[in-house]
């Protein structure tokens, strides 16, 4: 197969930008991303773009893509749009490389963007309920609370507010978690204050705002054991990646030095499996998959970025990924083994709940930073040394896990 590298990353803050478009946001990470890449929108030879609320949020329920990347100069080349939840963006990427690799293009483009600080925040909210099988939403739902049964939620730990009952779904794999392995809340709670003490020291991130564990414990409760600062918040923003082949690469004249190869890339569906089958999870057998592809193990990864919408999310993914055995993913976040600095550092970024969550931008996200560590350019959040990363992320739910995950591995 032909050798993939990233030659330009670019991204914008995640946040709330109620002032600005969604054509603005895109064309401040295509703009990051030519610019690294050093090449302009004339040697593209494909682009891919990524989007969940394009369509019920700004009303354009069709050809996103060639409607935002037109406005940016990007014409007559093949423009595709793809939606696969939260994962849109890691699928951009991954179809970008596949286009590479049949030998269509040599240069291509993966962009996520999305605006869903809108006004009517249920609107925005309403989104995630359509991140599964609709025609089954309440049975659906029932099942997955299913899994939270055995723990019961202490007196206030449930907030009265409207929250999306994916929150829920997402408090009932944690106590399922707990249940399981014996994870506890504190735990949980410190892979967020981690997460929001490592946005600190990232100038892109939604929420640069540091916690104690205790303060994340005390803060407003979501659904148990989920408090407010472990959950990812509503996002504006956009990322862009561009990959190239070798002849790609020196057509464009792109940096050798600071290019990063794509040694992995792999997308995978649901599976149908019960809850006592953990070696058939989804980001279990993508791991798996993708270190056969790139020729490298768990203990030769040097960072890693995951799919946190709520902390937990760190603590499942780290397992799934090989960092840490089955069950053990809470002890050593509190044992600041995913800390910078600790034996395998995870979401130096901040992770979805402090750097943000704009769906279809969130895993070019992920891309940026790792390509940004690889590269040894993360300043005060820099993990030294990195040569080997991870990246994961997922979205949607089908009978009890991610209805798409996408992993890539990366190296220097």
């Amino acid at each position: 197969m032909s050798t993939i590298y990233v030659a330009g990353v670019g991204m914008t803050l995640f946040g709330r930008h109620l002032e600005r478009s969604l054509e603005d946001l895109a064309r401040e990470a295509l703009t990051g991303a030519l610019r690294d890449a050093g090449c302009g929108v004339g040697d593209l030879g494909a682009a891919f773009y990524a989007g969940v609320t394009n369509g019920p949020l700004q009303g354009q329920l069709a050809i996103p893509g060639q409607v935002v990347l037109g406005k940016l100069g990007i014409e007559a080349i093949p423009v595709f749009n793809v939606e696969n939840a939260c994962a849109s963006g890691s699928s951009a990427l991954h179809l970008a490389v596949q286009s590479l690799k049949a030998g269509a293009c040599d240069v291509a483009l993966a962009l996520g963007a999305e605006k869903m600080n809108v006004p009517d925040k249920a609107r925005a909210m309403a989104l995630f309920e359509a991140g599964w099988d609709v025609s089954r939403a309440e049975q659906n739902y029932q099942t997955l609370l299913q899994m939270g049964q055995g723990i019961e939620p202490p007196p206030g730990s449930e907030s009265d507010k409207p929250y999306s009952r994916f929150m829920a779904i997402y408090a009932a794999l944690c106590r399922h978690h707990m249940e399981t392995h014996g994870t506890t809340q504190r735990q949980i709670a410190a892979v967020s204050a981690k997460n929001h003490q490592h946005s600190v020291h990232n100038p892109l991130a939604q929420i640069r705002k540091a916690f104690s564990i205790e303060e994340v414990l005390a803060a407003a409760p979501i659904s148990y054991p989920l408090t407010l600062p472990m959950c990812a918040p509503l996002s504006d923003g956009a990322a862009a990646v561009i990959v190239c082949t070798e002849a790609g690469l020196k057509r464009i004249g792109a940096s050798r030095s600071r290019s990063v190869r794509l040694a992995a890339s792999v997308m995978r569906s649901f599976t149908a499996r019960a809850l006592d089958e953990p070696a058939r999870n989804i980001g279990r057998l993508a791991a798996l998959q993708a270190y056969e592809q790139a020729g490298l193990g768990p203990a030769d990864m040097h960072v890693a970025e995951v799919h946190d919408a709520s902390a937990m999310g760190e603590i499942i993914q780290a397992e799934n990924l090989g960092l840490v055995p089955l069950g053990q993913g809470g002890p050593a976040a509190e044992r600041g083994e995913f800390t910078i600095g600790g034996r395998i550092p995870i979401n130096p970024s901040g992770g979805l709940e402090s750097k943000g969550h704009p769906l279809g931008a969130t895993g070019l996200g992920q891309i940026h930073e790792l390509v940004t560590q690889l590269r040894g350019e993360a300043g005060a959040r820099q993990v030294h040394g990195a040569r080997h990363a991870i990246q994961e992320n997922g979205g949607g739910l089908l009978g009890i896990e991610e209805a798409a995950l996408s992993i890539h591995i990366l190296t220097r």
